[in-house]
């Protein structure tokens, strides 16, 4: 059967749908295959962060798939950047299962990397087996291995002493962006200037971000949060070892004292798990990154995230 639908640019009139359909996508497939639908069961108004916030960083970037109709059948959110292209959320509306329409999406963003010669990024889960399998079939190949662990804070924060160089965490500062992203880059081998310079310019108000300066005025580390209302995440972010990504994690988690949030981390960053897991930390979920270009070795810890993806 023909594929009928057609991929097009999403239109920012078109952002209440989509945040409607990443609800349905998101509920159908936690419901019917891990019985969690529960997670994704609130108004698709909270969905609006995704389309508004990748509207923002890159105008014009995200994918649809349209029936004939003009009803969306699939979104998929894309992200330039200096090294690579990375892919955020690619989802399906559950009634266009099985017409290829993700396939599709992803092939395109495939194609367009080819001609800049650059390779694809993503982060997925690896509860999602059906997505896993379909960027395995792309030509991804897996990488790190991510825990997400979820915090619920305490009103008085967290029941621990801190961290001995916590003095060495700061708000970063406006401007500081090329030379945050020189350090990701030495860390994590990708380079995305942009991304920072837009958590540092912070319009909507709700993105914070640390950075960790030694005693000689190096930078050593990052991280960002989100305290937006429906999207209280940690991260991204790296650091150039594990010491270092526990005084940027206890600073940012600090501020969500009374709240929750998650961060992903490096699953072989063992002594940082075991950490993280005395402040409270439980494990939700696990994710991988994935690569057209193979496996990128860290010569630090990465904290991926999902808005904007951080692969």
């Amino acid at each position: 059967m023909g594929a009928l639908y057609t991929l097009e640019i999403l239109r920012p009139d078109q952002h209440a749908e989509a945040a409607s359909l990443l609800k349905r996508s998101l509920y159908e497939w936690y419901e019917s295959r891990l019985g969690q639908g529960a997670r994704f069961a609130g108004d698709a108004d909270a969905f609006l962060i995704f389309p508004q916030v990748y509207e923002a960083l890159d105008p014009g970037e995200a994918i649809c798939a349209v029936d004939p109709s003009g009803r969306l059948l699939g979104v998929c959110f894309v992200h330039p950047r200096e090294t690579h292209y990375s892919l955020g959320i690619v989802a399906t509306d559950p009634s266009s299962s099985r017409r290829g329409v993700a396939r599709a999406m992803v092939e395109s963003v495939l194609a367009r990397a080819r001609l800049e010669h650059k390779p694809v990024r993503l982060v997925s889960s690896l509860m999602n087996l059906d997505s896993y399998s379909l960027y395995t079939r792309l030509g991804f190949a897996p990488g790190v291995l991510y825990q997400d662990l979820s915090f619920a804070v305490p009103p008085g924060g967290i029941v621990s002493e801190p961290p001995q160089e916590i003095h060495c965490v700061r708000f970063a500062t406006a401007g500081e962006a090329s030379k945050i992203a020189d350090l990701e880059q030495s860390i994590a081998g990708v380079r995305r200037e942009k991304d920072y310079a837009f958590f540092l310019e912070n319009k909507g108000g709700h993105w914070r971000t640390w950075v960790f300066e030694d005693l000689t005025g190096t930078l050593k580390g990052v991280l960002v949060s989100s305290h937006h209302p429906h999207w209280k995440m940690t991260g991204p972010g790296c650091a150039a070892d594990e010491r270092v990504a526990a005084a940027l994690l206890w600073r940012a988690l600090d501020q969500y004292r009374g709240d929750s949030t998650v961060v992903l981390v490096p699953g072989a960053a063992s002594g940082l798990v075991a950490t993280l897991y005395s402040w409270g930390g439980r494990n939700v979920e696990l994710h991988i990154a994935q690569s057209t270009a193979g496996a990128t070795p860290l010569k630090g810890v990465f904290f991926p995230t999902f808005l904007p993806e951080s692969a």
